[in-house]
Parts: structure tokens; C-alpha cells; sequence
């Protein structure tokens, strides 16, 4: 139940960070996004202290720890499947060209309309 009661207060805080960009429209633009951005800021911190808010962040954590893990390709290799992309939907385009015009020949053809 306090979990509950955290989260609709993280809510309510975004909610009054967005009104506040509303109700300062005279306020210079930074002083109206600082203020969303602190609505933001306050809820993900009450929204922390709930159990869902630290589950969210021990994934992230783990998410961070594995993006490391990625073994990125060279230039070299992302070069080579680039062209290799590349080569293989021009000769798809041309392909179905010629299916679609082979198709748009044979139905003249069958209507009787081919000049």
C-alpha cells in the first residue's frame, strides 16, 4: 500500500511540473522546463524508494553491464555488410521490376489491350 501511495505522489509530481510550465507561460522558457525537469526529478526519486523503483533500477544497472559486454564490429566489417545490404536490395528492386512489369505485360496481353 505505500508503494502505491509513493507512486501517485511521483505522479502527482510530474503532474504539477507539467502544470507549473503551463501556469509560468510569462516565466522565461528555461524557468518553464526547469520546472518540468523537476517534477521529473522529484518523482523518479520518490518512485525510487518504492519496490518497483529499485527492481527498475537493479535492470538498468544489469542492462548497462551487459551493453558493455557487446563486442561492436570494426569499420571494416560494418563497411562489408553495409555494401553487402546494399547490393542485395538493388538486385531485389530490379527483380521485382521485372516481375511487375512481366505481370503488367501479360495482363494487357490477356485483356486485349496490348499496342
Amino acid at each position: 500500500m505505500a508503494d502505491k501511495i509513493k507512486l501517485l505522489v511521483a505522479f502527482l509530481l510530474v503532474v504539477l511540473g507539467i502544470a507549473g510550465f503551463y501556469l509560468l507561460s510569462g516565466s522565461p522558457t528555461v524557468v518553464r522546463v526547469l520546472s518540468v525537469l523537476a517534477g521529473v526529478g522529484l518523482a523518479a526519486t520518490v518512485a525510487y524508494f518504492t519496490a518497483t523503483g529499485k527492481a527498475f533500477y537493479s535492470f538498468s544497472q544489469d542492462s548497462v553491464a551487459e551493453a558493455r559486454k557487446v563486442v561492436w564490429p570494426t569499420r571494416k566489417e560494418t563497411m562489408q555488410m553495409t555494401g553487402i545490404v546494399i547490393l542485395f536490395v538493388l538486385i531485389m528492386a530490379v527483380f521485382l521490376w521485372g516481375v511487375d512489369s512481366t505481370l503488367f505485360w501479360l495482363v494487357k496481353l490477356v485483356m486485349g489491350r496490348s499496342e
